[in-house]
């Protein structure tokens, strides 16, 4: 018997993951879905999927993703701007109901113009990369939990989980911008966490490592044994072994974990908590 034969474990819950029309994004949509969940995808346009050549449009995905059986939206939105967030949340508990699992996983190493900062170094990255790199994590994520949160209050019930990153833990030479974007996250993870426990919401962040999305392996040169998934920690990993952290800390095997930060990276970075 399928998933979508049965309910599942999150079968009459809304998630919305920001950043699905892709990458880890997509994969998260995907398993919460087969889990039961009805899904909002999201991306900052309807065909920002075809840029590394993942789908052709937003809704191509939703569509896809609807094949477990259950409803899905696409919507489209700049996170880095308020109105704009409230009018694709409005848009996705319209069309699905009230948001009760939020993965906010937007983000990316990316310039103001596109592509990669050049140079990427503490001193030496562009003071726009760095606003725009702020932007499409930090702010984009606050903005957010700050549209989505308030119902889950008034509900008593709710999952938030962050996207951040190992870069957030350690120190870095490149993605300098990045890693302090990351690391605004799990902070702010952590002050929502303690701001929203006694309302009964459980917010917590992942922190994968390097992960063989399409964006990885088109943007970086990469190592072709730690590309072997046969290995059992010692390469990269995958976005299905992210989604199945993300799709706990949605759940209820999670239910008493708030304000924790779960690192996805096969103990690639050991360092205190």
């Amino acid at each position: 018997m399928s998933i979508t034969d049965m309910d599942g474990p999150l079968t009459g819950r809304t998630a919305l993951v920001t950043g699905s029309g892709r990458g880890l994004g997509r994969t998260i949509a995907d398993r919460l879905a087969a889990l039961g969940a009805a899904v909002a995808v999201h991306d900052i346009s309807e065909d920002a999927p075809a840029e590394f050549g993942e789908a052709t449009t937003l809704q191509a995905v939703a569509e896809e993703i609807a094949r477990h059986g259950g409803r899905t939206v696409a919507v489209t939105g700049d996170i880095a701007n308020e109105a704009a967030v409230r009018t694709l949340i409005g848009q996705a508990e319209a069309a699905l109901g009230p948001i009760g699992i939020l993965v906010n996983c937007a983000g990316g190493d990316i310039a103001a113009r596109g592509g990669k900062p050049r140079p990427n170094t503490a001193l030496g990255i562009p003071l726009e990369d760095v606003r725009a790199i702020l932007d499409r994590n930090l702010i984009g994520t606050m903005l957010v939990c700050r549209a989505v949160c308030p119902g889950m209050i008034a509900r008593r019930a709710g999952s938030v989980i962050n996207i951040a990153s190992v870069a957030a833990h350690i120190g870095v030479a490149d993605g300098v911008a990045y890693a302090v974007a990351k690391a605004g996250i799990v902070e702010f993870t952590r002050c929502l966490a303690k701001d929203l426990r006694p309302h009964g919401v459980r917010v917590n962040a992942l922190s994968p490592g390097p992960t063989m999305t399409a964006r990885f392996l088109a943007t970086r040169p990469t190592r072709p044994e730690m590309r072997d998934e046969s290995v059992p920690l010692e390469r990269y990993g995958t976005p299905a072994e992210v989604a199945d952290a993300v799709a706990f800390l949605a759940g209820d095997g999670a239910r008493f974990v708030s304000g924790q930060v779960l690192c996805v990276d096969g103990g690639m970075s050991l360092y205190p908590t």
